[in-house]
């Protein structure tokens, strides 16, 4: 437990100093209109309360990666802690607050517009695709994973049961894709939170109470999981892609814009865009070391689930194990909700991604169905084969894990060029470090993974130290250029 609180007292201390120093090199100024002022249409640009704004960003990017990624993370062992930590503070809540800050500079700007900003048109093209596949993708995991649960709790897991759940929650996605952000997201997503938020911590303080001899940071960082099906999983690179959310995202990147079009003044970056994502990594740690209790430390028991057993289950027993029937409602509530509501922005985000692209306004409820009706048309026969094929969540889960840490990449990339453009000053190593990191990460993990080219697991230092250094020379030859040009 001890390198628990560590990793929490962390987490809270790299808000209160790391992310001040981030928001002072990126420099808001209070006195700038920010986009939901000068661009305010009503629909998806609109002011909002600053409270509902972090509870919308919140709940965007929460997802089921802080849960269930931390729950399959956690079998790594101790590093899941470290990673989750160090991730968040030097990572992930920069990249949010940077692809945030960069859209609001930039009216508004959808990922692959700032990407093309930074990196070039052939990156913004290459994004734009990858983006929006990348979306569909979130989409369809956010509607099979809620429905898995709701089957669960209503003591049917039959595959028929799980449709009907599939439908219901994809109508939802479809009317708050369509309607104006305001009208369902901004009215729903407080109570989604404040759900989400009390399951965090409720299991918190379980944790207190309890206080289970759970495995220490310097009981050793190698894989633990050996024994639960993560053999031929090394550390590096498959917990990085294992956990992300929790961490660092790249489909935070394609949210962070939503509420960049929202926010009435630049100084709320800070608590928006680097404070929820600190608090994402306070979910992921607690959900973290719960499944560590269950899976080292003989907690499987207590909490009524297997060492196999599947992420949604360990949620739903969990839940109802430690908090009783009220407390396990409420809890279960948040985990559903989390999903849902990273489901139905995954899919505005891509309307609005395409829409920027082909210069489609969308006042008009005849344009956003124009773009709206193909991506729910792939979206159908994603989910058909997400339930048709009984490994179909599995594979997409896995696509899903690799192809949302590489979106990271860009948007880490394209915030370096931002700040190496400013002649003289270091502050581009901020993101140059997370940015080198986990180019190798998604690198190596292509190599070495079955999805990708199945090389050898034990190449994998060999695959991310060449990756490291090809991408630190050809960053600082390209910057060697651009202060000559300057």
């Amino acid at each position: 437990m001890f390198s628990f609180i560590i990793s929490l007292i962390a987490l809270v201390l790299g808000y209160l100093i790391y992310g001040k120093f981030v928001e002072k090199v990126f420099g808001p100024d209070p006195q700038r209109k920010t986009p939901a002022i000068t661009r305010n249409d009503g629909v998806d640009f609109i002011v909002l309360p600053s409270w509902k704004v972090f509870m919308i960003q919140f709940l965007n990017i929460a997802g089921t990666g802080p849960i269930f990624g931390a729950i399959m993370g956690a079998k790594f062992g101790p590093a899941s802690y470290l990673w989750i930590v160090l991730g968040c503070i030097f990572a992930g809540a920069v990249h949010d607050y940077f692809t945030g800050m960069l859209s609001v500079r930039q009216g508004g700007a959808g990922l692959p517009d700032i990407v093309g900003q930074y990196l070039g048109n052939g990156a913004k093209k290459v994004l734009l695709v990858f983006s929006v596949v990348l979306l569909l993708l979130v989409g369809t995991v956010f509607v099979y994973s809620p429905a898995l649960i709701l089957g669960d709790i209503a003591g049917d897991g039959s595959r028929t049961a799980i449709m009907i759940w599939v439908g219901v929650v994809f109508v939802y996605y479809i009317v708050a894709t369509m309607l104006p952000v305001d009208k369902v997201i901004g009215k729903i997503y407080p109570l989604f939170a404040v759900a989400l938020l009390f399951m965090a911590a409720a299991l918190m303080v379980g944790l207190f109470v309890k206080w289970p001899a759970i495995p220490e940071i310097w009981d050793g960082l190698g894989n633990w999981g050996k024994d639960l099906g993560l053999a031929d999983q090394p550390v590096f690179p498959c917990l990085f892609i294992t956990i992300a959310c929790g961490a660092i995202s790249g489909f935070h990147a394609t949210q962070s814009p939503l509420m960049a079009r929202c926010i009435e003044n630049e100084k709320l970056g800070r608590p928006v865009f680097y404070g929820s994502m600190i608090t994402e990594g306070i979910v992921a740690l607690v959900w973290a070391a719960v499944s560590s209790y269950s899976f080292f430390a003989g907690g499987a028991a207590e909490v009524g689930s297997d060492l196999t057993a599947a992420a949604p289950t360990v949620v739903t027993k969990v839940s109802s194990g430690w908090l009783g029937l009220l407390g396990g409602i409420l809890a279960i509530l948040g985990v559903v909700a989390a999903p849902i509501t990273s489901g139905d922005t995954a899919f505005r985000s891509a309307r609005l991604i395409i829409a920027d692209f082909l210069n489609i306004n969308q006042q008009k409820i005849h344009n956003r169905l124009v773009i709206s009706v193909p991506l729910f048309l792939a979206a159908s026969l994603l989910l058909w084969y997400n339930v048709a094929d009984e490994n179909g969540f599995n594979v997409i889960w896995r696509y899903f894990g690799w192809a949302n840490q590489t979106l990271a990449v860009f948007a880490l990339w394209a915030a370096t060029s931002f700040l190496a453009r400013r002649k003289g000053s270091p502050a581009y190593l901020l993101t140059l470090i997370p940015a080198v990191f986990m180019t190798a990460v998604c690198t190596t993990y292509i190599c070495i993974a079955k999805i990708g080219f199945n090389l050898p697991s034990d190449w994998n230092f060999i695959i991310g130290g060449i990756t490291i250094v090809v991408a630190t020379v050809l960053f600082y030859s390209w910057k060697i250029k651009f202060d000559c040009h300057v």
